[in-house]
C-alpha cells in the first residue's frame, strides 16, 4: 500500500495536477498510479510530463528510451517501474521477452542499443561517475554528443520515478514482474 495518498480518479487529484493528468489518461489510455500519486505535487508532474515530453522530441528511439529505462530500474531496484516499463516496452516498442530480459540485465541484442543501455546502467550505478573511456565507448557504438546527453538524461528521468515510487510504495497497477537486478 502507498505510503501517501494516491487520488483514486483524476477529479480527486489536486485540481491544478487534473488537466496534466488528463493528458496522460488521452496518451496511455489510463492516468496509473504513479502520475496520480505524482499529481500530489502539480510542479513534479509538470516537471516530469516537461522533461518526458522533451526527451520524447530527441534522437533517443522509443525503443532504446524504453530499454534504458528498464535497465535503470532493475538497477535502482524499482518493482513499479519494472513492470511499468515492462508493459510499455511490450506494448509500443514492440520488444520481444529475451530483449525485456537483457535489459532488465542492462543488455541488449542490438549491438548500439547495448551501448546506450551499458552506458546507462554505468551512470546510474555509479551516480554520473564514469570515465572518457565509458563516454568513447558509447560513441563508438554512433551515437552523437547529442544522444549522450539524452541518454544521461533518460538516466536521470528514470532515477527521479523509480525514487518516487520506492520512497512511496506505489502500488502496481501493471502486470507486475520479477524484478532482476541489472549487472
Amino acid at each position: 500500500m502507498s505510503r501517501i495518498t494516491t487520488p483514486a480518479s483524476i477529479s480527486d487529484a489536486p485540481e491544478a495536477s487534473q488537466a496534466l493528468l488528463k493528458g496522460v489518461e488521452k496518451m496511455l489510455g489510463s492516468a496509473p498510479n504513479m502520475f496520480r500519486l505524482i499529481g500530489n505535487s502539480s510542479a513534479t508532474l509538470e516537471g516530469y510530463l516537461g522533461l518526458n515530453g522533451a526527451l520524447q522530441k530527441g534522437k533517443i528511439s522509443a525503443a532504446t528510451r524504453e530499454r534504458i529505462a528498464l535497465a535503470v530500474a532493475s538497477t535502482n531496484g524499482c518493482d513499479y517501474c519494472n513492470s511499468a516499463h515492462t508493459f510499455l516496452a511490450k506494448t509500443f516498442a514492440k520488444l520481444d521477452e529475451a530483449e525485456l530480459a537483457a535489459n532488465r540485465a542492462g543488455s541488449s541484442s542490438d549491438a548500439k542499443a547495448h551501448a546506450a543501455v551499458a552506458f546507462a546502467v554505468k551512470v546510474a550505478t555509479n551516480r554520473g561517475q564514469v570515465s572518457a573511456d565509458d563516454i568513447s565507448t558509447v560513441k563508438a557504438a554512433g551515437y552523437s554528443d547529442a544522444e549522450v546527453v539524452e541518454i544521461v538524461a533518460h538516466v536521470a528521468l528514470n532515477v527521479l520515478t523509480n525514487y518516487i515510487n520506492e520512497v512511496f510504495k506505489t502500488d502496481i497497477d501493471f502486470p507486475v514482474v520479477e524484478l532482476v537486478k541489472a549487472a
